[in-house]
């Protein structure tokens, strides 16, 4: 008596469904790449010193899996045990309520643009957001101002994480920082300057909040980088 086929679990089908469509997308001259890093989050990367090729990673993403393992070597390499209770790193949330990205008229190719967005995020210094502008300025021509609003957001985003700022939203007539539980930054400073300044008051334990008439963008990308100075100087 032939034995019955067993039936594929949920988990089978829908591997093998989200595997299909990752093959429709991907019709472009080095979309393999795309497609192994697509595989890769819908199996899996498997142990990172052991013999199994496949894993748990879609249950955290890549990104976040990246970012525990970097953090641990970091943390051997330093001799030290990793601290799997300490928060992972988030990134600094920047709103100057405008269009900021990279126009498709001004970089056609769409991983191209994935790429670059990757790579201004991965940013960590001033230096580095510098010699990216002047490759875009290079490769693509003169920034459109949304481009440039991009740029000047992830600039903001280096300035603001030195301080613990988690949160800087920039509009017509106030901009707000939101700090972490435990900024890198004396409570008192953040006091003093309040004090010295009528423009600054604090809006909550952990809210500071700027008060000023500032219609355009860049004026109220210039008043939060002031401020994010002073609070760093």
């Amino acid at each position: 008596m032939a034995r019955k086929k067993p039936e594929p679990s949920s988990s089978i089908i829908w591997i093998a469904s989200s595997r299909f469509f990752a093959f429709e997308m991907m019709e472009d001259l080095g979309s393999g790449f795309y497609l192994a890093m697509h595989d890769l989050e819908i199996r899996g990367a498997g142990e990172v010193l052991g013999e199994s090729q496949s894993g748990e990673i879609q249950e955290v993403g890549f990104n976040l899996y990246a970012q525990m393992l970097e953090r641990a070597v970091r943390a051997l390499r330093s001799g030290r045990q990793a601290d799997l209770e300490e928060p992972i790193d988030v990134s600094t949330e920047i709103n100057l309520h405008t269009p900021a990205l990279l126009p498709e008229a001004y970089c056609s190719d769409v991983h191209e643009r994935l790429t670059l967005y990757k790579r201004m995020a991965n940013c960590e210094t001033g230096e580095d957001l510098e010699l990216l502008r002047e490759e875009l300025v290079d490769r693509f021509g003169l920034l459109p101002e949304p481009a440039q609003a991009l740029l000047e957001c992830h600039a903001l985003r280096i300035a603001a994480k030195a301080v613990g700022v988690s949160r800087l939203d920039a509009t017509h007539e106030a901009v707000q920082l939101q700090f972490v539980k435990h900024p890198p930054i004396d409570g008192a400073k953040i006091i003093a300057l309040v004090q010295r300044r009528k423009d600054l008051r604090l809006s909550g334990p952990e809210k500071l909040r700027l008060t000023a008439k500032m219609p355009a963008w860049p004026e109220r990308a210039q008043a939060a980088k002031d401020l994010l100075l002073q609070l760093a100087a």
